[in-house]
């Protein structure tokens, strides 16, 4: 094998390595953020219902388009 060849190989699998270290990096960061959300439980001897405590007006959806929380009220007991 030549090693201009081989050069001109690396060269070209470098856009592909970058997506995908790129499209890897952003699903790791998803998942961290899915992990430490509002319905999600690793203690359950200190708060086993953490959904329980949350305030009416919170966002715990990334994009809410038509949904204002700001001006939301609370229908339901308090907990």
């Amino acid at each position: 094998m030549n090693v201009s060849n081989l050069t001109s190989r690396v060269k070209q699998l470098i856009p592909q390595f970058f997506f995908i270290c790129l499209g890897m990096g952003g699903a790791s960061l998803y998942l961290a953020r899915l992990a430490k959300g509002p319905h999600v439980t690793w203690d359950k001897t200190n708060n086993p219902e953490p959904w329980n405590k949350l305030d009416p007006t919170y966002q715990y959806k990334l994009v809410a388009i038509t949904t204002d929380y700001k001006n939301l009220k609370k229908d339901g007991p308090e907990f």
